[in-house]
């Protein structure tokens, strides 16, 4: 009679090898769960993004309005021809604001959003900064310069929090505020046109370190795979 191994004895099932695709599934579900984790987030970032369009769609008519009511020296047609550019801004992102809001965590629709919106504030910052040629008055105090490229700025920057979008509308302020405080010239052109390179360099700098800030607080909340 051939002898039987008692299966009480019997280890080979017991120290069987795990297959690479089992020990893989854990660490490929929280790999998972990370993607899904991101996907929310940008979701809501840009969610959060869509709403706040919409306040600086008001800013930006109202800060120009105030612009024009202290440039005394400015012509009318001036004053109304940078008005419409700046109103063409604020008008282009209404619109994209509206036709989002219907689907407001679709993230392909919101991605597109973002993309109008990065175009349209390049647009704005060109508008703004076209003031400095059409409304300011070059006999203007020093510091006249500095407040008009950085206040907008800092406005949009408090409303949308987000460094891209804010800086895509500060590079062409601060340009063309700059050479024209050169080519016009304003009071202390020089003077004035590297206070508005500083001025808008450290609101810059402060951008980026806000966005590494939140970025840091985003990595430690992510879960560890």
């Amino acid at each position: 009679m051939a002898a039987r191994v008692n299966p009480a004895f019997d280890n080979t099932s017991a120290e069987e090898p795990v297959s690479d695709s089992v020990r893989a599934e854990p660490r490929s579900a929280i790999a998972r769960l990370a993607i899904l984790h991101a996907e929310a987030e940008q979701t809501a970032r840009l969610a959060n993004l869509l709403g706040r369009s919409f306040y600086v769609a008001l800013i930006l008519p109202i800060a120009a309005g105030v612009t024009i009511a202290f440039s005394t020296a400015a012509g009318a047609p001036r004053c109304v021809a940078w008005a419409l550019l700046v109103v063409a801004a604020s008008l282009a992102i209404a619109r994209a604001y509206a036709t989002t809001i219907g689907q407001p965590f679709e993230r392909a629709v919101l991605q597109a959003f973002s993309r109008d919106l990065s175009a349209v504030l390049l647009y704005a910052g060109f508008a703004w900064g076209a003031g400095a040629f059409l409304v300011l008055a070059s006999a203007a105090p020093i510091g006249t310069a500095v407040l008009f490229a950085s206040a907008p700025t800092l406005a949009l920057a408090l409303v949308l929090r987000e460094r891209n979008a804010v800086l895509l509308f500060l590079a062409p302020v601060v340009t063309l505020t700059a050479f024209a405080c050169v080519l016009r010239p304003f009071t202390g052109g020089a003077l004035q046109a590297a206070l508005v390179l500083i001025c808008c360099a450290i609101v810059g700098g402060a951008l980026f370190a806000a966005d590494r800030r939140r970025n840091q607080i985003r990595a430690d909340a992510l879960p560890v795979i």
